[in-house]
């Protein structure tokens, strides 16, 4: 009987804890035509957490999540929380650039998540939780070096883990992890990891959230 306890508890905090789950319900995605957009790709921890802050933001007018920075093609979800594939959990956003600049989805970037923990964000650890940025080009690369300068020139942080890489492929996540904190408001980890980073988040940043 004992045992029959602690294996429920174990589950029940397992549940609470990590975004490495996989949630059957799948939602329909509505097509939209982002072509005319300009692009970015951030990783920094959960593309559940990450997705949901870009998607606040005025001018981002769509996130994605899915995997970037890896070795092979076209990796599923289990093999990337292995942590063997290389690839981070990636948000690619579509954004208008007549109302937010790289330069503030990078300040959003930062903002949003703790850059000195390797490999680690909140209660997810591996390689695939890193703090990443890829960038397209020599203006991307330049813009978040001189912030992470900033940073470290300012003294608010001792170290700064993140890695810069140039960019070259993104796979494009299943579709239950598209949208998932939408589709899932009552998941446990939306209510415990995903809502209240998403709160600190919006408390620190001022300017650039919708209505």
């Amino acid at each position: 009987m004992k045992s029959s306890i602690w294996l429920y508890c174990f589950l029940l905090y397992f549940s609470f804890q990590s975004c490495a789950q996989k949630n059957k319900r799948v939602e329909k995605i509505v097509d939209k035509d982002l072509s005319k957009y300009k692009t970015a790709y951030f990783a920094s921890g959960c593309f559940w957490c990450v997705e949901a802050i870009y998607e606040t933001v005025d001018g981002v007018i769509e996130a994605e999540s899915g995997y970037a920075g890896g070795k092979i093609k076209n990796p599923s979800y289990e093999e990337v929380c292995q942590g063997n594939t290389g690839h981070a959990e990636t948000i690619k956003v579509y954004y208008d650039s007549t109302k937010v600049s790289y330069q503030q989805l990078v300040r959003i970037f930062f903002n949003s998540h703790d850059p000195t923990t390797r490999n680690k964000q909140g209660p997810d650890s591996g390689t695939q939780y890193r703090s990443a940025i890829f960038y397209q080009n020599p203006t991307e690369k330049k813009i978040a070096q001189n912030y992470i300068d900033s940073l470290l020139t300012g003294k608010h942080f001792k170290a700064i883990t993140t890695e810069l890489s140039l960019f070259t492929s993104f796979y494009k996540a299943e579709n239950y992890h598209q949208d998932f904190k939408l589709c899932n408001p009552d998941h446990p980890y939306i209510q415990n990891v995903s809502n209240p980073r998403l709160k600190e988040f919006q408390r620190k940043e001022k300017f650039n959230l919708k209505n």
